[in-house]
């Protein structure tokens, strides 16, 4: 069904599509490749939301040239009319005879009809050419649509011998400066970076994201459960928005810089995670990048619902410290937590090891 040539152009319009992930939430990664008698015409990627969609832009590119052509899109053309207008319909008439597709858009606003359109007016479509890197792509956007939640992703940073901290608290730094440069990455595709008041109080950090240069700044969030966040935390300083979600009332300091959520506290006085789940789902966030200490990590993984964890591991010991993440409900053998590794990567001095829970 596919050629050799089909594989190379849509390779190609994934690489194109990549170049937005740090920049297109809450929209998708979407890249475009046209192509005529063997050669590119025109190609485009998505940049940000409100701006022109990959479409449009290769379209742009190629003119009237377009007009027999073959389209390679990594997501199904949007048939809806949002900031932009229906990608399908734009196709359709620049005369494009084929389509060749990744993966069907979840989005329900568009979820099948963006083909229906292509097909109605003429126009060949063909749909799961490199879908699971399509999918991969875009774990965020998908998570959201099919599942009705975020994809959770925990980063945490420990020595050889699995310590986060040494025994008088100190973290930083365990790793060195490539890893770290690595973790902004990290944080500038996500929706929102999450910490816990723990390591806000020990750390004061400013969780935001300070590279690559023109990357948006996520959300952030702290989960507080006793509203013990102080009025002068550097978390306050930066630009963009900050939520706090606590069991407690917001406090008399509170201003335009942060957002208090009051949610319900568990059965221990903490912040309940399904609670914060539920504000989530309706802020329709695409992936959740979640930095804290071993108690908050230990909490999220006992949820079930962690989808990803990011290991940083230095060639250091420390002795007594810390642990990875403390699981107060995991007390047997059998209960412990499978993951599956899929993939390993250094940087520098240190390793950076990626897995997915394999109960999601």
């Amino acid at each position: 069904m596919f050629t050799a040539e089909d594989h190379q152009y849509m390779a190609q319009a994934l690489r194109l599509a990549a170049q937005g992930r740090l920049t297109t939430d809450p929209n998708p990664c979407v890249g475009c490749v046209l192509v005529k008698a063997g050669k590119i015409i025109g190609e485009g990627y998505h940049k940000a939301a409100g701006q022109s969609h990959a479409e449009t832009v290769a379209l742009a590119q190629a003119g009237a040239d377009a007009r027999g052509g073959t389209a390679y899109v990594t997501l199904e053309p949007c048939n809806h009319f949002g900031r932009t207008p229906p990608c399908s319909q734009a196709l359709v008439e620049a005369g494009v005879s084929e389509v060749v597709v990744a993966m069907m858009d979840p989005d329900p606003r568009t979820a099948g009809a963006g083909l229906q359109t292509l097909t109605q007016a003429g126009v060949r479509t063909r749909v799961g050419l490199m879908e699971t890197e399509a999918r991969a792509l875009n774990v965020g956007f998908v998570s959201r649509h099919e599942r009705g939640r975020p994809w959770l992703r925990v980063k945490l940073a420990t020595s050889l011998d699995g310590q986060t901290a040494a025994a008088d608290g100190k973290s930083q730094w365990i790793t060195g400066a490539e890893a770290r440069a690595d973790v902004q990455q990290w944080r500038a595709r996500a929706s929102a970076v999450v910490t816990g008041i723990g390591t806000v109080l020990a750390d004061d950090p400013l969780m935001d994201v300070r590279h690559p240069q023109g990357s948006r700044q996520p959300l952030r969030m702290v989960i507080d459960s006793a509203g013990r966040l102080p009025a002068k935390a550097r978390i306050l300083d930066r630009p963009g928005d900050v939520h706090v979600f606590s069991a407690a009332a917001a406090p008399s300091w509170l201003d335009g810089r942060l957002t208090w959520h009051r949610v319900k506290a568990n059965g221990v006085g903490r912040v309940d995670l399904s609670a914060v789940m539920t504000v989530w789902q309706a802020m329709a966030l695409n992936e959740i990048h979640i930095e804290s200490g071993p108690v908050l990590a230990g909490a999220w993984l006992e949820t079930g619902w962690v989808d990803e964890l990011l290991i940083y591991q230095a060639p250091v010991l420390l002795g007594q410290g810390r642990p990875l993440a403390r699981m107060t409900g995991v007390k047997q053998f059998d209960q412990r937590l499978p993951l599956t590794l899929i993939e390993a990567r250094q940087f520098g001095q240190d390793w950076r090891f990626r897995y997915h829970l394999n109960h999601t």
